[in-house]
């Protein structure tokens, strides 16, 4: 087992993530989330997921590369910053074939052994109002992701329901659906498509969940009310004295 060292700082309403990096080793980073690095650190942007993924990434409003920080020759220290406020999550995959599913945007950074790839969900990532694909880490290292809000983990042994809007990464040994709540209707489904509402997440079987404690499109439609509105005034008009 060779884990990375690391360091949460400043969680979990400002989480940040430390790297230290023994000479010579690397870490795969999501793209933009460089914060700082001491100077003996090399940079090399890099792919993942295969072309026809990385194309439907990139149509889903995504970042398409990730980027491998290598420690040359001597120790270093790289700092990682995600790109909301809220906590940052550390997990071991170890390597026994089970994987984590994690949000798409919640994806911070890995050991180079794990592999990243995209997961399509199809409908269900349409009407949850989420992005259309969620991340799937297998292999055995380390991960990093994080979240709007702090982040509270749930065993699941049996079933749980969650709010699609709060789910931030869950292991793959987890079954789930998504239903509508409350029963199938035209304004259940019309505001489930628009709002992200209305919709929840069933999990079965046994495995770790990672929920986050705000929900990032009720802050944008708490902020909707304080947007700057241009006046409707007739543009004919005038007025003198």
């Amino acid at each position: 087992m060779n884990k990375i060292d690391y360091e949460i700082q400043h969680a979990p309403a400002y989480a940040s993530l430390r790297v230290d990096l023994k000479a010579n080793e690397s870490v795969i980073v999501e793209s933009g989330a460089m914060a700082a690095m001491d100077s003996c650190i090399e940079m090399k942007s890099k792919t993942r997921g295969g072309l026809m993924k990385s194309i439907g990434r990139m149509f889903a409003g995504e970042s398409l590369f990730l980027s491998e920080f290598t420690a040359k020759g001597k120790a270093g220290q790289l700092y990682l910053s995600p790109g909301v406020p809220g906590d940052v999550q550390h997990h071991y995959l170890n390597g026994n074939g089970n994987g984590l599913m994690v949000q798409s945007s919640g994806f911070i950074a890995s050991s180079p052994t794990v592999e990243i790839d995209t997961k399509f969900q199809g409908f269900k990532g349409f009407f949850s109002g989420e992005s259309l694909f969620l991340l799937r880490a297998i292999g055995e290292g380390d991960i990093w992701f994080s979240s709007y809000g702090g982040i509270v983990e749930v065993p699941v042994m049996g079933s749980y329901v969650v709010d699609t809007g709060y789910i931030v990464a869950f292991e793959d040994t987890l079954n789930y659906r998504v239903e509508m709540m409350g029963g199938l209707s035209f304004n259940t489904l019309k505001t489930s498509v628009l709002g992200g509402e209305g919709l929840v997440c069933h999990f079965s079987g046994q495995g770790k969940l990672w929920l986050q404690s705000r929900e990032f499109y009720n802050l944008i439609n708490y902020l909707n009310a304080f947007r700057p509105v241009q006046s409707s005034t007739s543009s004919g008009s005038s007025s003198s004295e």
